[in-house]
C-alpha cells in the first residue's frame, strides 16, 4: 500500500539509532514509515496523536535512498537482448538478484537489436512497482540501433540504423509501440536526430546522446531539442580536445537553456574510467553525475563466454570484452560496488556518492518527488548501509525485501 485510502489505518514503523540521508546531509534523525511511504512524525504526533505500531534499531547505520540504475543490460545469465519465449521471469530474476546490491528501481537496457527483437521484447517488459518480487521496472532504456557506426563500441555493426526521411515513424517501425520506454540513446550528429529527439520527449521519453561522434556544437542544438542525458561519459564518444571538446563539454557549457541540468551516467567500475577521469567530470558538473552499472548478462557469473544481444562477450577477471577483441563490452560490477569506488576514486563525500545512485537519476526521469529521496510523502524505498557503505538491508514500499546474513543476527 503506497498512501491513498487506508493508509492512516496502516502500521507505522519507527526505524531509530541511524543516519538518514536528507537533503544532502546524513542527519541523526529517526525514520518513520506508513503505509509505505515516509511518513512525517510532527504530523502523525499532533495532528493524529499516535505513535509507532513498530520500531527497529538500525545500530548506527545509514539510511539512503534505493539506488536507482538507469542502464543495466541484463545479469545472472539473462539478457535483456534475447527474444526468448519468458522475457519476464529473465527481469524477475535480475529485479530479484539486485536487491542484495541496494537497487530498488532499474531500468532494463537493450543493446542494438534488430527490429523482430525490439517488437517481441518491449511489450513483454511493463512498468511495475517494486517489491518483495524484486526491484521496481522505471521503463525500457533503448540503446541503440541509431548511433555512431565509428563509436558503436560493442553494439553490432549489422543492426545499426541511421534516421530515413519520415525519422520518427522509422523509429516507431523499429521499436514498435513505446508506452514501455523511459530512455533512448542515439547519436545527434545522424541526420534527422532533431525531429526525433523533439517527438521522444514530448512523449515524456528521456533522451540520452551517446556512441557518438558530435562535436560539442552538435550536442549542445540536441539539448536545446529536448535530450538531457548522456550516455556512459567519456566511453564511445570522440575524446576531449580543447578546441572542441565535443559531447563530454556539455558539462560546462554556456549556450544549454536557463535553468536545464545536464545528467550523465558514469561507469565507476574501475575498468571504464580512470579515477582522473572520475574526478575532472565529477568536481566540474556534480550534481548531474549519475551512477550506472551498464551491466551485462555475465554479471554474477564469472570468467567465461556469455553474451550480450547479439554478440559474444569474453569476461576476464573484472573486464568484459567483445570476444576476440579488446573491445570493452559493458560492466560486470554491481551497483554497491560502484558505489563504493566512485566514493573512493573521487574523494567525494559520502552524500554525494550515495546521492549520484539516488536522486540524481530519480531527478534525471522527473521522479525526485517519490524516488531518490527520504523526504516526507515519498516511497519508502531504502538501503541500510554500513560506513564502508556496504549493504546490509533493502526495503521497497517500507518492506523489507532483503537481508544481509550478519544482520540476521
Amino acid at each position: 500500500m503506497r498512501g491513498g485510502q487506508g493508509a492512516a489505518e496502516a502500521r507505522v514503523l519507527q526505524f531509530t539509532n541511524c543516519r538518514i540521508l536528507r537533503g544532502g546531509k546524513l542527519l541523526r534523525e529517526d525514520l518513520w514509515v506508513r503505509g509505505g511511504r515516509i511518513l512525517d512524525p510532527e504530523k502523525l504526533f499532533f495532528e493524529e496523536r499516535r505513535v509507532a505500531d513498530e520500531r527497529r534499531d538500525c545500530g548506527g547505520r545509514i539510511l539512503a535512498p534505493g539506488f536507482i540504475d538507469v542502464q543495466i543490460n541484463g545479469g545472472f545469465g539473462v539478457d535483456f537482448s534475447q527474444a526468448t519465449e519468458d522475457v519476464g521471469s529473465g527481469v524477475a530474476l535480475v529485479a530479484r538478484r539486485i536487491l542484495s546490491h541496494g537497487v530498488t528501481s532499474f531500468c532494463p537496457t537493450l543493446v542494438t537489436s534488430p527490429p523482430e527483437v525490439y517488437h517481441k521484447v518491449v511489450p513483454q517488459i511493463p512498468v511495475k512497482s517494486g517489491g518483495p518480487h524484486g526491484a521496481g521496472v522505471l521503463g525500457l532504456h533503448l540503446e541503440g540501433p541509431f548511433i555512431s557506426r565509428e563509436k558503436r563500441g560493442a553494439h553490432p555493426e549489422a543492426h545499426l540504423r541511421s534516421f530515413e526521411a519520415n525519422a520518427f515513424q522509422d523509429l516507431l517501425a523499429t521499436y514498435g509501440p513505446l508506452d514501455n520506454v523511459r530512455i533512448v540513446t542515439l547519436a545527434p550528429e545522424l541526420g534527422h536526430s532533431h525531429e526525433v529527439i523533439r517527438e521522444l520527449t514530448t512523449r515524456g521519453i528521456c533522451v540520452s546522446l551517446g556512441h557518438s561522434v558530435a562535436d560539442l556544437r552538435a550536442a549542445e542544438d540536441a539539448v536545446w531539442s529536448g535530450a538531457t542525458f548522456i550516455t556512459h561519459l567519456f566511453n564511445a564518444m570522440l575524446p576531449f580536445h580543447h578546441r572542441d571538446p565535443g559531447i563530454v563539454g556539455l558539462l560546462t557549457s554556456d549556450r544549454l537553456p536557463a535553468g536545464r541540468c545536464i545528467f550523465y551516467g558514469m561507469i565507476a567500475d574501475g575498468t571504464h574510467t580512470n579515477p582522473a577521469a572520475l574526478r575532472i567530470a565529477h568536481r566540474a558538473h556534480p550534481q548531474g553525475l549519475v551512477l550506472v552499472t551498464d551491466a551485462i548478462p555475465a554479471l554474477g557469473l564469472g570468467n567465461g563466454r556469455h553474451t550480450l544481444g547479439q554478440q559474444e562477450v569474453e569476461v576476464d577477471g573484472l573486464t568484459a570484452y567483445v570476444a576476440g577483441t579488446k573491445t570493452l563490452s559493458g560492466s560486470i560490477a554491481p551497483m554497491d560496488v560502484c558505489v563504493r569506488h566512485f566514493l573512493q576514486a573521487t574523494g567525494c563525500s559520502v552524500e554525494s556518492a550515495l546521492e549520484a545512485a539516488s536522486l540524481h537519476p530519480a531527478q534525471l526521469l522527473g521522479l525526485e518527488k517519490s524516488k531518490g529521496t527520504l523526504d516526507f510523502g515519498a516511497d519508502a524505498d531504502f538501503v541500510v548501509l554500513d560506513d564502508s557503505l556496504h549493504v546490509q538491508a533493502t526495503y521497497i514500499s517500507g518492506e523489507l525485501v532483503w537481508q544481509a546474513e550478519a544482520a540476521r543476527q
